[in-house]
């Protein structure tokens, strides 16, 4: 697809919203139609994509034909859209793709796959920690899985930076020690009947 193309699919998103002919929000996209474009690239149609609510461009990009995204926007489906058989799933949860992208990848990974996954989120998700655990599991297990940050300086509305701090350079105190433990996670290791 093209910009031109991309943009005028969201310009119809946003017009059959506003006729009330969408049965839920919406999350357009509009500005990052170049990168996307060339990211997309790079992406093979039987990799996975698992991404987040404000994704139209991303299915139409991965091959979902468009009229049957368009249906399922206005089905109230926008910040969910599922389609398996495109190997591409979404979610309204900020984060909540993220173990879902590595369990994918972690199989693919198991099952010898050449197939990749591609993992889109946006800045605000990008600050919590669900991110810093996936990207830690999928580069300690290294698996076929590449996270593309959306950053476009916004949580929800509010500057990202306003919400998270603006304390460049700088990092939190953190101490740490290591230690041998006495007893086991749970309980002092012999079963005991209540």
């Amino acid at each position: 697809m093209t910009k031109e193309q991309l943009i005028a699919f969201e310009q119809r998103v946003a017009d059959a919203f506003e006729n009330k002919l969408v049965k839920g929000p919406v999350h357009l996209s509009g500005g990052n139609e170049s990168q996307l474009i060339e990211i997309f690239r790079e992406i093979h149609p039987e990799d996975w994509i698992c991404t987040f609510y404000r994704q139209h461009y991303h299915a139409l990009l991965h091959g979902v034909p468009e009229e049957r995204l368009f249906k399922a926007i206005c089905e109230g489906h926008s910040m969910t859209l599922q389609f398996p058989e495109h190997r591409f799933l979404s979610t309204a949860i900020v984060g909540g793709q993220l173990p879902i992208a590595v369990g994918i990848a972690a199989a693919l990974k198991r099952k010898g796959s050449k197939q990749q996954v591609w993992c889109f989120l946006g800045d605000m998700a990008e600050s919590i920690g669900v991110f810093r655990d996936a990207q830690q599991y999928a580069y300690g297990h290294q698996l076929p899985i590449t996270f593309i940050v959306e950053d476009n300086g916004l949580s929800c509305d509010s500057p990202t930076l306003d919400c998270w701090g603006r304390g460049s350079g700088y990092r939190a105190s953190i101490k740490s020690y290591r230690y041998e433990r006495v007893w086991p996670h749970v309980s002092t290791g012999k079963w005991i009947a209540f």
